[in-house]
């Protein structure tokens, strides 16, 4: 899906999609944006189903992604190098370039993963990319050169994984200047994509901003007012999100979030390439 200008993007209306055979596993996909900035789907997986990957489906790519669990837990691990991860709901996961990666749905809930990718598949970094890759025909899923070291070596470990695991406290928050009542907190942040989210307690109105990058919203609890705050838009062009909507914002668009709603509201965020214009 691309768009012309700010378009929100009901989740009835969200493009599907199901990619894989049988021996990388099938995966429900729900794309909500994919132009040449930006890549922002949902992944879900059966109770028990997980994805790895086949000579067809090489889950290794040239981008940055940024997956945060929406319903279940998470296994997701590095069959290269043999790292595994267990992440739960509100967590999120960080990978550059060059990383395989596998997931499965642990557990007896469905799992559902939201992921911003960027470079995105328009630009050659996906399935085209992954077949440049050497192929890699033995899995791991065990980092035994860590067995009879551990946790000693827990730190030297963390620093040469190829997969972050981010929670709540190793976001990077910050309070808006005009409403302290609006949170945001950056889960990761390059030079090709910024991830996080946006907290907004009842009556919150959070100031205008933009983005060098195009911006992908995804809500996750309470009801979000988007104003497109255009000074040539007359009248002002408001949107009202739920749980489980989408919006795109085109780069250089001024905007506002608002919660007039009488319960917290959230929504998670991926721009790219640029969050910030560079001093």
């Amino acid at each position: 899906p691309v768009f012309d200008g700010p378009t929100p993007i009901p989740y009835n209306r969200v493009t599907r999609h199901v990619w894989g055979d049988a021996e990388a596993g099938f995966v429900d996909d729900w794309i909500y944006i994919s132009t040449d900035k930006i890549h922002q789907l949902v992944f879900g997986l059966p109770p028990g189903a997980g994805f790895r990957h086949s000579e067809s489906f090489r889950t290794v790519f040239a981008a940055d992604e940024v997956l945060t669990v929406l319903q279940g837990t998470m296994v997701i691990a590095n069959p290269e190098n043999g790292e595994v991860h267990l992440v739960h709901t509100g967590e999120s996961v960080f990978f550059q370039k060059d990383t395989w990666h596998h997931a499965y749905a642990w557990g007896s809930e469905e799992l559902r993963v939201l992921e911003y990718f960027a470079p995105p598949p328009s630009t050659g970094t996906s399935g085209k990319y992954a077949q440049t890759k050497p192929y890699v025909a033995d899995w791991t899923y065990e980092r035994r050169e860590l067995i009879h070291d551990w946790p000693r070596a827990q730190a030297e470990a963390a620093a040469r994984a190829k997969i972050r695991v981010l929670r709540e406290a190793d976001k990077l928050w910050s309070l808006d200047p005009t409403d302290p009542r609006v949170l945001t907190g950056i889960t990761a942040s390059t030079d090709q994509l910024t991830a996080g989210c946006v907290r907004l307690q009842p009556g919150a109105q959070g100031q205008t901003q933009s983005h060098p990058g195009a911006t992908g919203l995804y809500i996750t609890a309470g009801r979000v007012n988007i104003l497109i705050d255009d000074p040539e838009m007359t009248p002002p062009v408001w949107f009202e999100l739920h749980p489980g909507d989408g919006f795109y914002i085109p780069p250089d668009t001024r905007y506002r979030a608002f919660n007039m709603g009488g319960a917290p509201a959230e929504y998670l965020f991926g721009t790219a390439p640029l969050y910030r214009h560079r001093p």
